[in-house]
């Protein structure tokens, strides 16, 4: 199975539904007065965590996810249907950015979670909602709300609590497959792992933690050589990064040397990642040139050291011990600052005009999330809803901005494709 741990996503909630404008006309009612029912609320976008998925595969090829939209008022008052939910699956430790303004939407890091991250639009208002002492009888009413539209970047950051690191060929698949149930492909070749492999480790006194053979380093990966790059970023969930060296130095590499390099691209990284707490697994110990190649190293690196044979097993459960001792004494800490959730920006210091206008070839267009929205709410199909149009563009103030930038009467003014006369 390919494992995909990025993706792009369009995602568009669903539109909502459209008022209906209709009369009451029946025998014995005088005066029966607006009639029309508001649409029902389209689609929204749901994010929810599902445990049995481990990869954004069948996100892959999903360019959009789009909602469905809510159903049309009707006549006799009745009121549309609200559209259901949409809901995407995705792996547990998901994160979900915006791309436009690079803020986290959400980190699904629990069972079940989910995280609302497109909001389907109102429905439309009949004109019975519009009646009034002073307009009883309204002959106008509203389209749906368009729902929103957002471009998201999906990640899949795993959640372990130990990271395997090292050079590829060290002995990580071989170590992962001997403390946990995790079965990764192992060949005697000069090449790393394609995909991560997550394995549960039973330690003593009923203890229990999950490792990640993450694939193996290589000089530049944090440039992008190798898969490094796409790969560093699981490390940042794990407490602990337990480095496996190959000690014996029969591929012609120095065990020191295999350190200082997996330790300046995790730097390189992300500065963070060297300040965890670290252990070495010193493996292939069952090799006569790695006892000589040990005692070099630790003249050199100051850290924990535990020596293996993986493949003979021997050592093995001392270092799983060794690590749930290390992790009881480590608080799992959130991955992302709250400073970078969307939730936390503080849109109050945001004083922008909630329109722009500029004089394209002569035709003033006028752009803006909320003059558009107004626009494509507004069913232009009586003189009355047209009269409540430009009302709310003379509230909002566009027609003195449209003054003070040298409009005159007749020029042309458009709004998303809708053109008009400008009048003073």
């Amino acid at each position: 199975m390919n494992f995909v741990d990025e993706v792009i996503l369009d995602i568009e909630a669903g539109d909502g539904g459209n008022g209906c404008m209709a009369f009451r006309r029946e025998k014995y009612v005088e005066m029966g007065g607006p009639f029309g029912g508001n649409g029902g609320k389209g689609s929204d976008i749901v994010f929810k965590v599902d445990e049995g998925l481990n990869t954004l595969l069948d996100l892959r090829y999903q360019k959009r996810i789009k909602g469905n939209k809510g159903a049309n008022g009707e006549g006799k008052g009745m009121h549309g249907k609200n559209a259901e939910t949409v809901y995407v699956k995705v792996p547990l430790g998901t994160v979900i950015t915006d791309i436009e303004t690079g803020y986290v939407i959400a980190d699904l890091t629990k069972k079940d979670e989910e995280a609302k991250i497109a909001s389907g639009g109102r429905g439309g208002r009949g004109n019975m909602a519009f009646a009034t002492h002073s307009n009883p009888a309204p002959s106008y009413c509203e389209n749906g709300e368009p729902g929103e539209k957002r471009k998201v970047k999906v990640e899949l950051k795993l959640l372990a609590d130990v990271g395997l690191v090292g050079l590829p060929s060290v002995g990580k698949s071989t170590f992962i497959s001997k403390i946990s149930a995790a079965k990764p492909k192992i060949a005697a070749y000069h090449f790393t792992t394609l995909k991560p492999n997550l394995g549960v480790v039973r330690a003593s006194k009923n203890r229990s933690f999950v490792v990640a053979d993450l694939p193996g380093l290589i000089k530049g990966a944090s440039l992008g050589e190798g898969l490094g790059d796409k790969f560093l970023k699981h490390i940042e969930r794990t407490r602990v990064l337990a480095h496996i060296i190959d000690m014996s130095g029969i591929e012609g590499r120095n065990p020191v040397d295999d350190y200082e390099t997996i330790m300046k691209e995790l730097e390189n990284f992300n500065r963070s990642l060297i300040q965890k707490p670290q252990i070495i697994i010193a493996n292939k110990m069952d090799i006569p040139s790695s006892t000589k190649n040990l005692e070099e190293f630790k003249k050199k690196i100051n850290l924990p050291i535990y020596e293996i044979s993986a493949i003979e097993s021997i050592g093995v459960n001392e270092v799983i011990d060794a690590l749930a001792d290390l992790l009881e004494t480590i608080p799992k800490m959130p991955l992302i600052d709250e400073d970078k959730f969307e939730s936390h920006v503080l849109y109050k210091f945001k004083k922008e005009k909630p329109f722009t206008i500029t004089n394209e070839n002569g035709v003033w267009v006028i752009r803006g999330k909320e003059i558009e929205r107004i626009l494509l709410m507004t069913k232009f199909s009586t003189d009355e809803s047209v009269m409540r149009f430009t009302n709310k563009l003379r509230r909002m103030g566009i027609d003195d901005e449209l003054r003070n930038m040298g409009a005159k009467e007749g020029d042309t003014v458009k709004i998303l494709d809708l053109e008009f006369e400008y009048e003073e």
